[in-house]
């Protein structure tokens, strides 16, 4: 999303949209918190202890996948609308296809956070036995 910029007349560039800006700041944190937990996993198979040790870390991680899957659906759904509009109105181009392709991604992140709530929320009403 953020290398869809096109050269030409209108110039037209992601961040000049804030549909597309929101799309990418929640991936960000999106892909920000999934390398966490690729290293608490690391850290966990390594040395068996979790790096976040407090009783409150399946409160964390139920609450946060839950979170960036609304937030990603959220996004996604905007940044979709803003191109759908455009198409509408001016027709497909090459910033169009970047940002529809971008869009497909963070669809493809929702669908992975929404299966990581609910292997959270499993792991949340279950953790006296874990």
């Amino acid at each position: 999303m953020a290398a869809d910029k096109t050269q030409g007349w209108s110039g037209d560039s992601f961040d000049r949209y804030k549909e597309y800006r929101y799309c990418l700041s929640v991936n960000v944190i999106g892909f920000a918190y999934s390398a966490f937990q690729a290293y608490d996993l690391g850290y966990y198979m390594g040395t068996g202890k979790h790096v976040i040790r407090h009783h409150l870390r399946w409160h964390f991680n139920f609450f946060t996948d839950q979170a960036l899957s609304y937030l990603l659906i959220s996004a996604s759904s905007s940044a979709a609308t803003r191109v759908d509009d455009w198409q509408s109105n001016w027709g497909k181009d090459e910033f169009t296809v970047m940002a529809t392709a971008s869009i497909a991604m963070s669809f493809l992140a929702f669908v992975a956070f929404a299966a990581s709530s609910v292997i959270s929320g499993y792991n949340f009403c279950n953790r006296e036995s874990i």
